[in-house]
């Protein structure tokens, strides 16, 4: 066998990120993206304006971080030293700095308009008491300090961008502010010469300095707002304990989290947050998974069992040993997920980039075309208003807005789903899910819930239920089945099922037999006690969507067992509130077709949409024909035989309780697997994507508007003139209005249910389930579905006008018991 030459091997592109410095506005981010998109090897590049990064993907054969660094100043611009975290749960260790330069803002801003303010008075004093003169040599000094020290860094970074042979933001401040400024100097010292010109030496130090102020202002107001649209992020990461008890030769001892590695046993009393990932080893507990799934019932946990880290421990002591830590944790993985789609770039965006790539120079050449205009043709006096018109001209164009509009808004939509067990891959697929026109569910674990469980026992003359149950769940103890366990865990809802058995005997397909206290039990299809001349059941059976498992003791037909894979109680409630919302529903299954129409007729979906018997490939070729037909088409499932299908998509949806490649060919993951989830991500996508095109249009109409203003195109009508101090207020003001518009979308509700929900009497009184089923009834507060047993063990029980209501928590409880008839009237729309 040949060895292989190392170099020919083939590897994927990996990512690479790096925190930049000095970007200031949409053209940095577009002269950066070029830069690195021209460096060999790189694949694609994506620059964030907001989280100030650069997410290159990159073929590690040809280029790595050394490179992309010098392409990067090669832009000239910086990348920030990095301090490796071994995890992304770590805190991020350079907060400290962005909050000493915020404050350093806030300080500059503040000293810069204070200054400017003490100008302005100093102007309009009566000359009578002090000359003209005069007063332009008491603002020099202040006026130059604030240019030297508040305005440093626009000097820097133009300067450095003009070393480049380019221009941005700080390039417009810095020739704005040392126009007015070196005008004024002038006027100062040689007042005389101004005089000879026939004007007045009208310095504008307090234009330089007020506009540095507001735009160091409104760096602050933007830093600060940007801080807050990774709020989610902050919210994320915050939802892990400190520290975690560990068992140590039998003594707990309190260690950092850092310090727990995988295998430890640790102890998780109730009340306390589960410190990482793992599986319960002794004690038995309910777990409240809602901070990372949305499902508001707590999950019953036994030996065995795995746990989330981050999950909060609702009831009893349990012992776990650590399997995952660190990055490898469930929550890392999210946050991580949120991070990589937080740093990526929509299509959207496309439009502003390029316009911002010959923006900051056409801005250049129509201030001085404006200059020259009012120079060559303008009233006196002439040079005041041409030097008025300029600096508002160049001051006024800031494009930080457009480079804001989309990414600010990516960051919180994708936040903000996160935080509801919605994660989002990319901007890409947040935009694309607002298209979306056609949803096709997979059946099994995403409309099902995925694990099979006995609806109905049907037994004998002769046998007693107990004892039939107590053998069959004895039997199948020792098979691997899924429909084995479901009789395994009907017995032990029971207490049944812990007989000691002998010669146990499995038929791959067809069942299996064993000795209980010394009767002969055969668990199977009908087929194998047919083999063994056991006669079949004699009255019909309705078998659609059901697997018949038959119980034979002692060679006599004892039981027959209904088992079913049960519809999700959330499923029909999806599907009506998305074809309430015009799109159109499918089912797709790899069951007969039988059991998938019975399935979709329980949830609403007609039988012309339902298809069954199909193999992976055929799923994506449903995909296929139904995008044939002009629809934007969303899969949904949760399987390995579901990724094809997920891959085709216009956008896959994962159930996240489903297998990891189904996952990770996915677009959206739904956490907690609630399919009503699906169109509370499709309207926060089109919400998102609203945001952006409003960021977008007033990034545009900001600048369509006010520099033809700003050029003087009101002065021949009205003799308005826009101030360069009003000028340097509203660009300030216009980054900081894209900014908290982003933020809007923190506060979007997620809601699961988009029409009218009325609660009534037979409405939420649920019909007993079949044996093995649970019973369901609907909090009428905020329309969750709520398993009656478990509310009522956690005191969520409230009785109004002879009817019992059941809540999926004490705050729905707490506002129910409050105002009972605002929740059972027509009109009340639950909401999550």
């Amino acid at each position: 066998m040949g060895t292989r030459n190392p170099t020919t091997v083939q590897q994927g592109p990996i990512e690479i990120v790096l925190p930049i410095e000095g970007m200031t506005c949409a053209s940095c981010v577009n002269r950066i993206e070029r830069f690195l998109s021209k460096t060999d090897g790189v694949v694609q590049a994506n620059v964030n304006l907001a989280t100030e990064r650069a997410t290159v993907s990159v073929n590690p054969a040809l280029v790595g971080r050394s490179e992309l660094i010098a392409a990067v100043e090669a832009a000239g611009y910086d990348v920030r030293p990095e301090t490796a975290r071994a995890s992304v749960l770590e805190a991020d260790p350079d907060e400290p700095a962005r909050q000493r330069e915020r404050h350093q803002l806030l300080v500059q801003a503040t000293v810069s308009i204070a200054v400017a303010a003490a100008l302005m008075v100093a102007m309009f004093w009566p000359q009578t008491f002090v000359p003209l003169e005069t007063i332009n040599w008491l603002a020099l000094v202040p006026a130059t300090i604030i240019q030297a020290w508040a305005g440093r860094r626009f000097y820097v970074a133009a300067l450095r961008a003009a070393r480049h042979r380019t221009t941005n933001m700080d390039t417009l401040v810095v020739v704005g502010t040392s126009a007015a400024w070196a005008y004024s100097v002038f006027v100062t010292v040689f007042p005389q010469v101004v005089h000879q010109a026939g004007l007045q030496p009208e310095s504008y130090f307090d234009s330089s300095a007020i506009i540095i102020g507001l735009v160091l202002l409104g760096r602050w107001l933007e830093a600060r707002a940007k801080d807050q649209t990774a709020g989610a992020i902050r919210r994320l990461v915050g939802l892990q304990p400190p520290t975690a008890r560990r068992l140590e030769d039998s003594r707990e001892v309190d260690v950092p989290l850092a310090e727990v590695r995988a295998g430890d046993l640790l102890r998780v009393r109730p009340g306390e947050k589960v410190p990482v990932d793992g599986i319960v080893v002794e004690g038995q507990t309910a777990i409240d998974e809602s901070m990372l799934t949305g499902e508001p019932l707590p999950v019953e946990k036994t030996a065995g069992d795995e746990l989330i880290g981050a999950t909060l421990n609702a009831s009893g002591t349990v012992v776990m040993r650590a399997t995952r830590v660190g990055r490898d944790t469930v929550l890392a993985s999210i946050v991580e997920l949120v991070q990589r789609a937080q740093g990526s770039k929509a299509p959207i965006q496309r439009l502003a980039d390029r316009i911002s790539a010959v923006f900051v120079p056409l801005v250049l050449l129509v201030a001085g075309l404006t200059f020259a205009t009012w120079l060559a043709a303008g009233p006196e006096p002439r040079i005041t208003l041409a030097l008025t018109a300029f600096i508002a001209v160049v001051v006024i164009a800031c494009p930080c807005a457009m480079g804001l509009a989309t990414p600010t808004a990516v960051m919180v939509g994708t936040g903000r789903a996160a935080e509801a067990g919605i994660l989002i891959r990319s901007a890409a697929a947040l935009e694309q899910a607002g298209k979306v026109s056609a949803v096709i569910f997979d059946k099994t674990g995403t409309l099902t819930r995925g694990r099979p469980t006995v609806e109905q026992v049907l037994v004998e003359s002769g046998f007693e239920e107990r004892e039939v149950v107590d053998f069959a769940a004895s039997v199948e103890r020792g098979s691997e089945h899924p429909l084995g366990a479901a009789i395994v865990a009907l017995g032990h809802l029971a207490e049944l099922g812990f007989q000691p058995i002998d010669r146990f005997e499995s038929y791959p397909g067809r069942g299996v037999r064993a000795t209980v206290n010394g009767h002969e039990v055969l668990v199977g299809s009908p087929r194998l006690l047919e083999d063994r001349g056991i006669p079949a059941r004699d009255e019909p059976v309705d078998r659609v969507g059901q697997t018949i498992i038959q119980v034979a003791i002692d060679g006599q037909r004892a039981a027959t067992f209904l088992i079913a894979d049960p519809i999700r109680p959330e499923s029909s409630q999806a599907v009506r509130d998305l074809r309430s919302a015009g799109i159109d529903v499918w089912l797709v299954s790899g069951d007969s077709p039988a059991a998938a129409t019975s399935v979709g007729a329980a949830v609403g979906i007609s039988a012309d949409h339902v298809r069954g018997g199909m193999l992976p490939g055929d799923k994506a070729l449903l995909v296929t024909e139904v995008q044939a037909t002009g629809r934007v088409v969303a899969m949904v499932g949760d399987g390995i035989n579901d990724a094809p299908a997920l891959a085709q998509a216009d956008l896959g949806v994962a159930i996240g309780t489903g297998a990891d490649v189904a996952v990770e060919a996915s677009d959206l993951t739904l956490v907690g697997g609630n399919p009503r989830l699906v169109l509370a991500a499709l309207a926060l996508s089109r919400r998102t994507t609203a945001i952006i095109r409003e960021n977008l249009f007033w990034a545009f109409a900001y600048n369509v508007v006010l520099i033809p203003v700003a050029m003087g195109a009101l002065y021949p009508a009205f003799g308005i003139l826009i101030n360069p101090a009003f000028a340097a207020g509203a660009m300030a003001l216009s980054s900081v209005s894209v900014v908290t518009n982003s933020l809007r979308l923190r506060n979007v509700p997620i809601v699961v249910a988009s029409n009218p929900l009325i609660i009534t009497k037979e409405e939420h009184v649920m019909e007993q389930p079949s044996r093995g089923a649970t019973a369901t009834a609907t909090d009428p507060v905020c329309g969750m579905s709520v398993e009656p047993a478990g509310a009522r063990a956690r005191g969520l029980q409230s009785r109004h006008a002879d009817v019992d209501y059941f809540f999926c928590g004490r705050g729905c409880k707490l506002d129910f018991d409050e105002d009972p008839g605002r929740y059972l009237v027509p009109g009340y729309v639950p909401s999550m």
